[in-house]
């Protein structure tokens, strides 16, 4: 087995909640709670859920933009969490990020073609003739033009704004892109451009991608495997074929069964997950999502299920699933969603 680029154990962000005069901690926002994956070198990872489960957080911790709680980040044979600023610095030249807003991560008082070089700048790479030639080239990489190079952000649509923060995110030579929800605020039309873009760059440049995103089907388009989170917790994680074809956790099934289908004459059976979200300040106790699951057993409010394998390359966390249960409870949850 090849050693994955990317390696993440027992990942955690507490924010704390401070209150009264002294500002006394008196509690913890888990945004994150031990979230372990890894990702090989040339796939994509795709990371779905609801907004508020950890996924950009989760995202920002592997850059360190973040600073986890707890946990390991093991990249490219790497300890992250044990280097110091200067070689942090160099290490995220092989690690560059996409923003979900496209004129909010791009300086309004430069121009592009400044925007562009000051990846190049800040890591010391080429003369000033050869960054300016690298801004042109990489102008052109992502569908855009020479003259571009001398206009503002504004001056942009917000596609095209994207396609610069892509671009940025190219110019170092990276091998790991984490795309933050990268076509959200994109219409509908420009979003499959954009991800056709990004395909075709991870071809030519060999990219590795960890795709963030709430988009089942933006997700299902661009992704080889998919981790889905729900309140700060991975909860399955398989290969997209595997976990679209047949989810094995009621959230992900939920989620899956509230995707819209163009066509009158498909049947399928939906899932209503009741209540809302509970707070990420006071999750519940055992399985986080047994407060909200129609299949919910008494071991769940007690037991926080670990992420186990189930079936070859799929895990899930739930009790469903850990050898406990006879093959009708878990026939009968599997075959929840038709079709």
């Amino acid at each position: 087995m090849t050693t994955p680029l990317l390696k993440v154990e027992g990942l955690k962000k507490y924010f704390p909640i401070r209150q009264g005069i002294l500002s006394k901690v008196t509690g913890h926002v888990k945004a994150v709670d031990d979230v372990s994956f890894y990702v090989n070198e040339g796939e994509t990872l795709g990371i779905v859920g609801e907004s508020g489960c950890g996924k950009s957080t989760t995202g920002r911790m592997l850059m360190r933009l973040l600073e986890p709680t707890e946990g390991k980040i093991q990249f490219d044979g790497k300890d992250m969490m044990t280097l110091s600023k200067e070689e942090l610095r160099k290490a995220r030249r092989d690690i560059q990020m996409v923003f979900q807003d496209p004129y909010a991560s791009l300086n309004p008082r430069h121009t592009v073609g400044k925007i562009l070089e000051e990846p190049l700048i800040v890591h010391g790479m080429g003369n000033a003739a050869a960054r300016k030639k690298k801004v042109i080239e990489f102008l052109e990489v992502v569908g855009l033009s020479s003259y571009h190079a001398k206009r503002y952000p504004h001056q942009f649509s917000g596609g095209q704004r994207q396609r610069i923060g892509i671009a940025r995110a190219l110019m170092t030579n990276p091998k790991l892109i984490i795309a933050d929800e990268p076509v959200s605020a994109l219409d509908v039309s420009i979003q499959s451009q954009v991800l056709n873009l990004m395909q075709d760059l991870q071809k030519d440049f060999k990219l590795t991608y960890i795709f963030i995103a709430h988009d089942l089907g933006v997700v299902r388009h661009i992704s080889d495997r998919v981790g889905v989170m729900y309140l700060g917790k991975m909860v399955e994680l398989a290969d997209s074929e595997s976990l679209y074809d047949k989810p094995l956790h009621p959230y992900t099934q939920a989620l899956l069964s509230s995707v819209p289908v163009p066509d009158p004459d498909f049947k399928r059976d939906q899932i209503v997950v009741k209540g809302d979200i509970p707070s990420p300040s006071n999750p519940p106790s055992g399985c986080t999502f047994h407060t909200r699951c129609p299949f919910a057993m008494e071991i769940c409010s007690k037991t926080v299920p670990q992420l186990i394998e189930a079936e070859k390359g799929h895990s899930v966390a739930c009790h469903l699933y850990n050898g406990q249960f006879d093959n009708d409870i878990k026939s009968n949850v599997g075959g929840v969603i038709v079709g």
